[in-house]
């Protein structure tokens, strides 16, 4: 029992481990994730999940699975496929059908397998796996539309892959006898249209519960999750595999609701998922057996090149004819296809039945799809971001900075911004608000900043820290408190009074975000200072000109707001005790007129005794 315990403990850690690591090195998640695996099980034989787990190995991995779907589904958002729900409905309807039925071509032809495991193995290839898009879309900034094309394809699509490769295995069966064939046919549409039921209706259950108040806020979360397992589980009982499906379809309906608490349910679920995705990586690659790589041979090469180079490619292309995509974006989605979680499951348990329904390649179709899910996540996961940025699909590389509130103090600021090259882009609910920043050519958003519309069209992810600006302190804690998870804590400002008070009318550290001025400064001070010809000055810091020298030849009641480091990056004033400005750091400084002149005639002395001869 403890070295089970050490065992569930080092998935745990590895796996969390490798996403830190990830994400220091800038490197693919899941590449690290199945390093790990592989370290723990075939090569070290620490882990040996079907023994060390027994029984219970297979269940838990379908309700892991089931999980990660579900929160895929949250993530559905119909308000942000109007732009590409015809190329989606497209890429699933023609190109799932089209790939299964290459992949199975290619299984027979080019890998030498029978054709029932062939047609098994061609329609597992379907899914294109949201547990490894997901963490790449998170680290490759691509453009809404490329993104959210991605991500409802492998989302819908993997149950889609599942029931189809359940569908495949149970006809393999009543042709050999194992099933009667003259109720297949009622069983697959009964399972079908309860997944569809039981999805919509298990949503829209919980939907009303939590609207109505059946349900305590501290237990929405415990609610959610206990359901989910029980749909999947209930479903799975009609047909193997179904569970995927229902769980999907639920996630998407309460994705689709004016749900209060969706956003805290969301981030429930994605920490879930993120812990799931990674012992799950981990667990599976750690079941692999050396008998199972050494299967692989020149055909399994040829076979992941015929996928990847010549199938997925025409598919897509023939789907997407049409479909309003650019050339771009059809050349990129016909090239990123990476398979994870759900391929390897899904192949593991057909591949045990298979065996031990005397079919030998069963064991060679594991194999195959293992080496697809390598070689998708190797390829793909190191040439999204570099085939994006060719393509010109990813958003803006530099940082960026959100200001809400359109005032003509904030025009001014975000103006300096662009000049200092940094993406700025100013919201608010007032289109007159807008209207200076508009004149001064600044890209704008006309909208209230925490409706679900901002939510799908600002792309939050494009920008690395947030200001809130406007005459409201209360709003511009809320501001701050509701994108703080998404940009980070540590990235989000506020004006206002400072919140920092030791009596008992202080607001919670958790609340808010940082001050952007210290003392704290109002939009009302800011206004009047920016009437009285206070402006944004940037100065270059060099060896002989370095930061100090800087704030001592600057007035005291200007106001440091932050730096552009060379590589673009941003350090506001607020985080200056992490990180101090150095040489040719740009500082944007809002002071009194009168510092410019200051400052320029301290540069000047400076110049004149540098260039005076010895």
């Amino acid at each position: 029992m403890e070295d089970l315990a050490a065992k569930l403990a080092f998935i745990g850690v590895a796996g969390i481990g490798a996403q830190w690591l990830a994400w220091r090195l800038q490197l693919p998640a899941i590449v690290l994730l199945l390093a790990a695996g592989f370290l723990a099980g075939p090569v070290t034989g620490f882990i040996v999940p079907a023994q060390d787990f027994g029984d219970i190995y297979q269940p838990v991995v379908g309700l892991a699975v089931a999980i990660i779907l579900f929160e895929g589904g949250l993530t559905l958002n119909f308000t942000e496929i109007r732009e590409t729900s015809t190329a989606v409905r497209r890429i699933i309807l023609i190109a799932g059908p089209l790939t299964w039925l290459g992949a199975a071509c290619a299984g027979h032809y080019i890998g030498g397998l029978e054709w029932p495991v062939a047609i098994i193995l061609g329609a597992i290839l379907i899914v294109t796996g949201p547990t490894v898009i997901m963490p790449l879309l998170r680290s490759s900034a691509l453009k809404s539309r490329p993104a959210s094309l991605l991500r409802w394809e492998a989302i819908v699509n993997d149950p889609i892959g599942a029931l189809a490769a359940v569908i495949s295995f149970e006809v393999f069966l009543a042709f050999h006898g194992g099933h009667d064939s003259d109720n297949l046919l009622l069983t697959i549409i009964v399972a079908f249209v309860f997944a569809v039921v039981a999805g919509i209706g298990a949503g829209q259950l919980l939907i009303w519960a939590f609207i109505r108040g059946h349900v305590p806020e501290y237990l929405k979360a415990p609610v959610l999750l206990a359901s989910v397992l029980a749909v999947f589980a209930v479903s799975n009982l009609i047909l193997e595999e179904s569970g995927l499906l229902t769980v999907t379809i639920m996630g998407i309906r309460m994705a689709n609701s004016r749900l209060a608490s969706l956003s805290e349910l969301r981030r429930f679920k994605e920490t879930i998922t993120v812990l799931l995705v990674s012992g799950l990586f981990v667990l599976l690659t750690a079941a692999l057996e050396w008998s199972v790589i050494q299967a692989l041979d020149w055909r399994a090469v040829g076979f992941v090149a015929a996928l990847l180079l010549v199938i997925r490619p025409a598919a897509i292309f023939v789907a997407t004819i049409g479909g309003g995509l650019t050339w771009q974006e059809r050349l990129l989605t016909a090239w990123i296809a990476p398979r994870g979680i759900v391929a390897v499951a899904v192949a593991s348990l057909f591949g045990s039945l298979l065996f031990q329904a005397s079919v030998p390649d069963g064991e060679r179709m594991v194999a195959l799809t293992f080496a697809v899910v390598v070689a998708t996540i190797v390829l793909h996961g190191f040439s999204l971001a570099p085939l994006a940025r060719i393509l010109g699909l990813r958003m803006a590389e530099k940082p960026g900075v959100l200001i809400v509130g359109g005032s003509r103090w904030a025009t001014a600021f975000a103006s300096k911004l662009k000049d200092m090259e940094v993406p700025v882009t100013i919201a608010d609910a007032n289109w007159n608000h807008l209207s200076d920043a508009r004149q001064a050519g600044l890209d704008t958003h006309y909208g209230e900043t925490l409706s679900e519309h901002a939510h799908h069209h600002l792309a939050i992810g494009r920008f690395n820290a947030l200001v809130a600006a406007t005459d409201n302190d209360a709003y511009n804690a809320l501001v701050c408190t509701n994108f703080g998870p998404e940009i980070g804590r540590n990235n989000v400002y506020e004006i206002g009074v400072s919140r920092e008070q030791p009596d008992r009318r202080a607001l919670r550290f958790t609340i808010g975000g940082r001050q952007l001025f210290k003392p704290g400064l109002g939009l009302r001070d800011l206004r009047e200072k920016h009437a009285a010809g206070w402006t944004f000055q940037s100065t270059r810091l060099t060896d002989e000109f370095d930061y100090d020298a800087y704030l001592a030849s600057s007035p005291e009641e200007g106001r440091v707001i932050l730096w552009r480091k060379p590589d673009g990056s941003l350090v506001f004033e607020t985080n200056s005790d992490v990180e101090k400005a150095q040489e040719d750091d740009v500082i944007l400084r809002f002071a009194p007129p009168d510092a410019a002149e200051t400052r320029q005639k301290e540069r000047a002395k400076m110049a004149e005794s540098e260039g005076k001869p010895e």
